[in-house]
């Protein structure tokens, strides 16, 4: 636990470890992404457009519970906060599946890359995207907000 700590306070003095924890997180909603969108086009033979929705919102109900609470360590003070945190949220994750459905579908239909390559190119995407929307318009400290 002692490496962790040190590990931990060498990244924030370089302002890093939100970085890295998000990285972190983004790395495990990817593998829940591919896990579940592999599951439901092999197991359950649905298409592409079922499977990597059902794959979307597994990973994007992870996400939203991650990032709130260790990534941003965000404070809701009530529901309606709460809410609107979780709708602004919702909103930025539908904007990156337009992301993610548009380039597998330019990737596979398209240019005739795999699925498994494709999917993996689209995560690099919509993990960076959603850095930069939680980051910006999601999770801003309250004395941030303009």
């Amino acid at each position: 636990m002692n490496y962790y700590f040190k590990f931990k306070s060498e990244l924030e003095k370089r302002h890093l470890w939100e970085v890295f924890i998000y990285l972190f997180f983004g790395g495990l909603a990817t593998l829940v992404n591919f896990i579940t969108y592999f599951v439901a086009r092999d197991t359950l033979n649905l298409n592409l457009f079922n499977s990597n929705t059902i794959s979307w919102i597994a990973a994007v109900l992870f996400a939203f519970i991650t990032n709130k609470l260790w990534v941003f360590q965000s404070k809701s003070e009530n529901f309606l906060e709460l809410s609107i945190e979780f709708a602004k949220f919702i909103f930025y994750r539908i904007l990156s599946y337009g992301i993610d459905m548009g380039v597998m579908f330019l990737l596979i239909e398209g240019i005739g890359v795999s699925d498994f390559w494709s999917k993996l190119i689209t995560q690099i995407i919509v993990v960076i995207a959603n850095y930069l929307f939680s980051k910006l318009f999601i999770f801003k400290p309250k004395d941030k907000i303009v």
